[in-house]
């Protein structure tokens, strides 16, 4: 028995007539029929061809998704020429969407795709961050995009999550005096570390809202002034001995801060890697 023959053309990988055209043969209770997906479809002479296979079907059915309207109406031209049965899924959509908006529709395929990496990227990102937060493993140094240091209270976490909603992984390493560094952090390039600094009567009015949450006394020496000085001083110490950049952020907001760091990745030409 003669199998029908759908074909499913596209000029990028083709998920939507994919999807819409496998939904739709749910509703039929038949498997008398065989898919023949053509992706990445460019160029005329690629149209002409699938029309010509699919005449030497005696039963098939062409469904397309051109963004390009000249494609899409090469197609529809070439199946009426060959007496094919063919539907364009996108172009009414396009359409439609274009008398909606008062816009012409960009035309440039793989747009879907190319969200749907940005959105597992940011994921990937947001993992990374997480997992790489507070100096849990120093392996992260190496793997990050940008690594983050300073002393505690200086919206190193924030931060991190903030810019790995910008698709850029980011591992944050906290200074205190009782702790040696990660090694990493002196054999990586110096330009991939930002240090983060705060004023101390900022760090002491953060710190003491900080115990105040955790139910401790504000007068906890992790507040003190003393302590403060003592933890600027030491960090000041190890970021001018990696020499990295530095940027104050007692009278920043995270997004003002995330914006001078992505600035500086620019300048810099600092790329963000793939895992």
């Amino acid at each position: 028995m003669d199998l029908y023959a759908i074909y499913l053309v596209s000029d990028s990988v083709g998920e939507t007539a994919d999807v819409v055209i496998r939904s739709a043969l749910y509703q039929f209770e038949t498997e008398n029929y065989q898919l023949k997906k053509y992706s990445y479809v460019q160029t005329t002479e690629e149209i002409e061809e699938i029309c010509a296979k699919a005449a030497d079907d005696r039963k098939a059915m062409i469904f397309y998704t051109f963004v390009k309207k000249e494609m899409a109406d090469y197609m529809k031209e070439r199946i009426e020429q060959a007496k094919l049965i063919g539907v364009d899924i996108y172009s009414p959509i396009l359409t439609g969407l274009g008398q909606l908006f008062q816009l012409p529709a960009k035309e440039k395929p793989g747009m879907n795709r190319q969200l749907n990496e940005d959105y597992f990227n940011r994921v990937e990102a947001i993992e990374f961050s997480v997992k790489y937060d507070d100096g849990r493993d120093p392996r992260g140094i190496e793997k990050a995009d940008i690594v983050l240091v300073g002393v505690s209270r200086t919206s190193k976490t924030p931060l991190s999550i903030y810019l790995a909603n910008k698709n850029v992984k980011v591992a944050n390493i906290p200074l205190f005096p009782e702790s040696k560094p990660p090694k990493e952090i002196f054999t990586i390039a110096p330009e991939r570390i930002i240090g983060l600094v705060n004023s101390p009567k900022k760090l002491n009015e953060v710190r003491k809202e900080r115990l105040k949450t955790l139910g401790l006394p504000p007068s906890a020496s992790y507040a003190g002034m003393e302590r403060i000085l003592e933890e600027l001083e030491y960090a000041d110490k190890i970021m001018k001995q990696i020499g990295c950049e530095i940027v104050d952020v007692s009278n920043k907001a995270i997004e003002e801060t995330a914006d001078h760091i992505l600035h500086y990745m620019d300048v810099m030409n600092i790329s963000r890697k793939q895992l």
